[in-house]
């Protein structure tokens, strides 16, 4: 029977959806060998005819070269048509690649043999090669699609002939050729700056060109820049910034005190580290009934200075923030503005933004003004001294920081009767000699004298974002503005639970999981571990728990701090964040429109991102220090407990100076041992002996690697054989870290 053109049509269509079918089957699974009857079966039909018409599809495709015949009637897709992706390279320190790809779940992994000379931050064509029953995924790197411009750090190496760099940085595995010739003038030992310009197929070194040559290594000055050139922070202005930070005209004219609130016959004063440069914030107190109190909360009023998009203003979206290394801080505005122009300093006066409230003896708030003021600080006073007049009731204004420490200490109270978590962590600090070099350690302790300016910045930052928030329409109901939040959210019970599983090994009981029952049980189990040896074990996985702090202007709220709104305003010389807040709120203080929400909020992104990068190369510097400070002490013995464990080794604490140090698995003598994940401790074959987080122990310095910023413990176990166990055959080595690739032999 001759069929009718619908009935070819439908027929056709059907090939085509049973084509897709298997070529969608053979994409998802790209390791697998397919069966005619599988892959028949697959696409909807089992019949005679269904595999006939399968085998068709598959003489088509192998004709096409997007399917090969692997085995007897077994069928894969070809190499060139295997699935592919775009996304950035993530190296690790043994050569591999993780490839992230947006949209998928899992990295995809890609083996070094596998990886086309990818390196760290390229944006790369990888083809799916196997996907694993869990969803794991191996690759090949087809193509270099974008070649990162990331710079890299490190020590020159210089030979007859050529010159290699060792890059400090763990994803840089192997070493960096630079022509000798290009670069006669690099001496063997530097520290340079090299960017990658090209690794060609065959060759064991990729190709670098010369940015900077920031000293000897070893010199305090070459390290610290090599720890902002590594994290792409500047650390100096370019002369267009510094000549436009001259030109600003710091004269306070009558006509400018006249348009601000006078503050200066109140009495005011700034309370600050005793190495502090720059004068931020300052605080007025006076009394205006008995039990009522006006407090002025004063900041430095940097965007009258700094106008939007000027060279300044754009300078300072660029950096987001200051930087804080253990010896120098990295300023986000010249020192022009942050030491001089915007610092208020005793004895002048000084241009501000203010946030003023009426308090009773409850630090209820009866009235709240925010605007622009003029101030004169009459006392710059440090953190100790301001302690001292809180502790005695004796010395300069003495009545005034004691009425201050008082509402400080309510404000406090109530805070945390709402839910606030108290994150008080010691705070690791060097005394260093006249060369940088760390001669000492102490610890930065929270004293009242702190928490008291604390606590009336909290207030002024609280206030400023539920002023800014919304404002009432000509219906008396609320409608938002565009605000910049400092928001927190709330830690997920996922994260909660894992928390929950990891304190149960000290005898430690969590019950909550959710709502503002959590900061209570949180601020019971630190008071719980204070001064124990699980005590930073148990508040460093607290804090990796908690969700992480950033700016945006969707308002969720801060749970840390336990406030519906909150924002940063107190900080207008070192965050960039707090300036807009002031550009924000004289705007609205104006009746002006709200501002564009897109733009604010790739401004709020922009910073989030820059304090990242900022925290990061300050915690570089603080470990760069410790390796420095401990290899003075190289041989010498110490108490500590362990704070870490991994299956390639164990994490160690020591007791006096809080310096944390690794002891590899394989290097303990006497017994080998395995990490038993589960349970989370480490075993000994042969002796049973069990070590897991908090244990005390005593280890020897063993190595202080400078270049890695890396420390090495030998762990020293009473009771263990002298003699160290054969290796078992089949030992796990996985996760430790390789062995430097030589590169010298082949450019």
């Amino acid at each position: 029977m001759k069929q009718t053109k619908k009935q070819r049509s439908t027929k056709s269509t059907k090939k085509h959806d049973r084509a897709a079918m298997i070529l969608s089957l053979l994409r998802e699974f790209p390791n697998n060998k397919f069966s005619l009857k599988h892959l028949a079966s697959a696409s909807g039909g089992a019949t005679k005819e269904g595999r006939r018409e399968t085998l068709a599809i598959l003489d088509r495709l192998y004709d096409e070269g997007i399917v090969e015949e692997c085995a007897r009637e077994k069928y894969r897709l070809t190499h060139k048509h295997l699935p592919r992706h775009e996304g950035r390279a993530d190296m690790t320190s043994g050569g591999s690649v993780y490839v992230r790809v947006e949209g998928l779940e899992n990295d995809i992994f890609v083996n070094q043999r596998n990886a086309a000379n990818a390196l760290d931050g390229d944006r790369v064509e990888v083809a799916v090669m196997h996907r694993s029953h869990d969803g794991k995924l191996e690759g090949e790197i087809t193509r270099i699609l974008e070649r990162s411009r990331k710079p890299y750090v490190g020590v020159a190496e210089v030979g007859a002939h050529q010159i290699f760099v060792r890059a400090d940085s763990r994803k840089m595995p192997m070493d960096i050729y630079l022509s000798k010739r290009e670069n006669p003038d690099v001496r063997d030992g530097e520290k340079v700056v090299v960017r990658i310009v090209d690794w060609l197929p065959g060759s064991k070194s990729p190709v670098g060109e010369l940015v900077e040559v920031l000293g000897m290594a070893g010199d305090n000055d070459a390290e610290m820049h090599a720890i902002l050139s590594e994290y792409e922070l500047p650390y100096r202005f370019e002369a267009e910034v510094e000549e436009a930070a001259e030109r600003i005209d710091g004269r306070i004219t009558a006509e400018e005190i006249a348009r601000r609130r006078d503050f200066r016959p109140t009495t005011t004063f700034t309370v600050d580290p005793a190495d502090a440069k720059d004068f931020d914030d300052a605080l007025s107190v006076r009394r205006l009934r008995d039990g009522v109190w006006e407090v002025g909360v004063h900041i430095a009023d940097v965007t009258h200075y700094v106008r939007p998009h000027s060279t300044i203003d754009d300078e300072a979206v660029t950096r987001g923030t200051s930087v804080y290394l253990v010896d120098r801080t990295v300023p986000m505005l010249p020192e022009r503005l942050s030491n001089e122009l915007c610092s208020l300093r005793p004895d002048e006066d000084s241009l501000c933004f203010s946030a003023v409230f009426t308090l009773n003896e409850n630090a209820e708030i009866l009235d709240e003004w925010f605007g622009r003021t003029v101030i004169h600080s009459d006392r710059r006073f440090t953190y100790a001294e301001a302690q001292e007049v809180i502790e005695t009731g004796r010395g300069d204004y003495a009545e005034e920081v004691q009425t201050l420490h008082r509402l400080a200490e309510e404000l406090r109270r109530q805070r945390f009767k709402n839910g606030a978590i108290s994150f008080d962590r010691e705070e690791v600090k060097f005394r260093l000699d006249e060369a940088g070099h760390p001669v000492g350690v102490y610890f930065k302790e929270q004293q009242d004298s702190n928490r008291m300016i604390e606590e009336f910045m909290l207030l002024a930052n609280r206030r400023v974002a539920e002023y800014c928030s919304a404002r009432l329409n000509d219906k008396g109901r609320k409608v938002a503005r565009t605000m910049v939040y400092r928001v927190h959210d709330a830690p997920s019970e996922e994260k909660l639970d894992r928390f929950r599983q990891f304190i149960l090994r000290f005898g430690l009981v969590f019950k909550a999981s959710k709502g503002r029952a959590v900061a209570r049980e949180m601020n019971k189990l630190f008071t719980k571990v204070k001064g124990s040896t699980e005590e930073n074990a148990v508040t460093t996985m607290a804090v990796r728990s908690m969700a992480k702090a950033f700016y945006t202007t969707d308002n969720i709220g801060h749970y840390g701090l336990a406030f519906p709104c909150y924002t940063h305003f107190t900080s207008p010389i070192r965050r960039y964040p707090d300036m807009m807040v002031h550009r924000l709120l004289a705007r609205y203080l104006e009746g002006g429109k709200s501002a564009d929400k897109q733009t604010t909020e790739e401004l709020c992104a922009r910073a989030s991102e820059r304090e990242m990068v900022a925290a990061e190369a300050e915690r570089a510097s603080i470990k760069y220090k410790m390796v420095e400070f401990m290899k003075d002490h190289l041989g010498e013995e110490f108490d500590g407990h362990i704070s870490g464990l991994t299956e390639w080794g164990i994490y160690v604490e020591l007791t006096e100076t809080h310096i944390e140090g690794m002891s590899f698995l394989r290097d303990i003598e006497g017994d080998w041992f395995d990490f038993d994940e589960e349970r989370y401790e480490i075993v000994g074959r042969s002796t049973r002996r069990r070590l897991t987080l908090g244990d005390p122990v005593r280890v020897r310095i063993k190595r202080a690697d400078l270049q890695k910023r890396q420390l090495d413990f030998d762990l020293l176990l009473p009771g263990m054989p002298v003699a160290a166990a054969s290796a078992p055959k089949g030992r796990r080595t996985a996760g430790v870290p390789a062995v430097r690739q030589s590169t010298r032999r082949k450019h």
